[in-house]
């Protein structure tokens, strides 16, 4: 039988059984119209109240495109809600590597105990464009808990601070960050 399923199953160059070009008919040369993103999300909680999730807005001034890879257009945009530490993944970066990265370059924290990650697959039209082809995300999200006075001040954020997901709306984050939110397990304001 010949299967018309498109697997997930990417590779434009040689492939790892033969060490030919892959010219599987279950290799998919191209990634899906409406992009795909894999993602590490840092979820750190306040150490005396565990409902409180490390927040910031970020800073148009810092270098985004290097430490979140969100180009000028996407930092102004999204620098007025609440958003995660988090970044996409560098190629051929594991999850852990990039949790790892986003603590020491978005929030400064070189040793920051991480759990293993939850992973959260989502595909769906874009909020703001309902018309343009569904986008394919792929989340890897880390749990930590550290005290406020760990801190400091990152050069990331504009404001960098615990907030209670429950007591915030969903106009208030940015990038569809309280869905990341809900699907580790914390409630957000109707």
């Amino acid at each position: 039988m010949t299967t018309n399923r498109q697997f997930c199953r990417f590779n434009r160059g040689q492939s790892t059984t033969t060490g030919g070009r892959d010219e599987s008919n279950v290799t998919t040369k191209e990634i899906p119209e409406g992009g795909l993103c894999l993602s590490s999300f840092l979820i750190v909680t306040e150490e005396t109240d565990p409902k409180k999730v490390l927040m910031g807005h970020l800073s148009p001034k810092a270098e985004w495109d290097h430490i979140g890879a969100l180009d000028q257009n996407r930092v102004q945009i999204h620098s007025k809600g609440w958003m995660l530490p988090s970044s996409h993944l560098i190629i051929h970066e594991s999850p852990k590597d990039a949790a790892t990265r986003v603590a020491r370059e978005q929030l400064n924290l070189e040793d920051l105990k991480l759990s293993e990650p939850k992973v959260v697959s989502e595909v769906y039209a874009p909020k703001r464009f309902q018309n343009l082809a569904k986008h394919w995300d792929i989340e890897f999200i880390f749990f930590a808990v550290a005290d406020e006075k760990s801190l400091g001040k990152p050069n990331a954020w504009t404001d960098l601070q615990f907030i209670d997901p429950s007591t915030t709306t969903r106009s208030e984050f940015a990038r569809s960050h309280e869905d990341v939110l809900e699907s580790a397990g914390f409630l957000i304001a109707a």
